[in-house]
């Protein structure tokens, strides 16, 4: 008997260890929440502040992964509404100072102290404060972008931007069946820190249909474009500069390059760009010039930190660009 109480009493010890372990160290037990939306499809849950692998991550009260916010900015920031999906967010693996949204941020105001340095174009800097506002989710596509900026509207930024990778293309329409039943996008804590690392990590996905909302159209494509000429409508309506930007895929480089369905997807997005104006970067081309094109990837979509800071620089230099050389 004491040998079954002294096993007892070792196992219960081992287990305390191991979930003060797994929440003190890598922050498991609290993770991110999401919450089902009728539009939307789902939004990461207000005002929360978790820590994951030391990644500090911050849920301001509109679901945004920025810290807490003026629903309109002071006259002498710059602030910009950047929509997006995983990349932009950055998840679980991205500290909050580095996500693209934080670094753009900084790059914005290197860059325009930069122009106060020139006397020609002194005169015409007038912000001395910079914002970036982080509207994403994982998984997000144009529509569910589209379906936030209807409801919470642009904040009062100067300029929105889309940024988007090569599969947002052929998103599905916004969905909320996810939530609190597929493991990524849980709707309340789990019971503890060990049941979380086997059942979201550890133990295979369970296989589940999950129901659409509704009959999708056939051409995914030609509803996500839609989408995006809509959230470029919602700027005009603003009065605000409209920015696309595309980041591509890791399978899209090397000698087979990009599919036959994401060319013509790649397409047809340049014929809206054509058709509306759209001022839009390509990044395919520009990462096809970098050295180490792998070393812009942390995985097959997301990018690593190298792979944030260059897309980052370039977006900020064609927003600057906007508004001080449009010329």
């Amino acid at each position: 008997m004491k040998v079954v109480l002294i096993i007892l009493a070792v196992t219960a010890g081992l287990w305390a260890a191991i979930e003060v372990l797994l929440r003190v160290l890598l922050g498991f037990g609290n993770p991110l929440i999401y919450i089902a939306d009728p539009e939307c499809g789902y939004l990461l849950a207000p005002n929360q502040r978790v820590r994951r692998l030391s990644n500090r991550i911050e849920i301001n009260e509109y679901s945004m992964r920025t810290g807490a916010i003026d629903p309109l900015p002071n006259p002498s920031t710059l602030r910009v509404l950047l929509l997006g999906d995983s990349v932009a967010n950055g998840g679980w693996w991205t500290h909050q100072t580095d996500t693209i949204s934080e670094i753009l941020a900084r790059q914005l105001r290197l860059q325009v102290q930069n122009l106060a340095s020139d006397a020609q174009l002194a005169s015409k800097v007038n912000y001395s404060d910079f914002e970036v506002l982080n509207a994403s989710a994982n998984s997000w596509g144009p529509r569910n972008q589209l379906a936030y900026a209807k409801r919470f509207g642009v904040f009062g930024a100067k300029a929105l931007v889309l940024l988007l990778n090569t599969d947002d293309f052929f998103a599905s329409a916004p969905c909320g069946e996810v939530v609190g039943r597929d493991r990524s996008y849980p709707d309340r804590k789990p019971r503890s820190a060990t049941l979380e690392l086997l059942s979201r990590y550890l133990l295979p996905a369970p296989t589940r249909q999950l129901a659409a909302p509704g009959a999708e159209s056939p051409d995914v494509v030609g509803c996500n474009l839609e989408a995006i000429r809509q959230i470029q409508k919602i700027a005009r309506s603003a009065n605000i500069p409209f920015l696309l930007a595309v980041t591509p895929k890791l399978g899209e480089f090397g000698d087979l390059g990009p599919r036959d369905w994401e060319v013509k997807a790649r397409e047809r997005l340049a014929e809206l760009v054509e058709t509306e104006k759209i001022t839009y970067i390509d990044f395919l081309p520009i990462f096809n010039c970098a050295a180490q094109i792998p070393s812009l990837y942390r995985d097959s979509i997301h990018l690593s930190p190298q792979g944030n800071q260059l897309v980052t620089k370039i977006i900020s230099r064609q927003i600057v660009a906007l508004f001080w050389h449009k010329s």
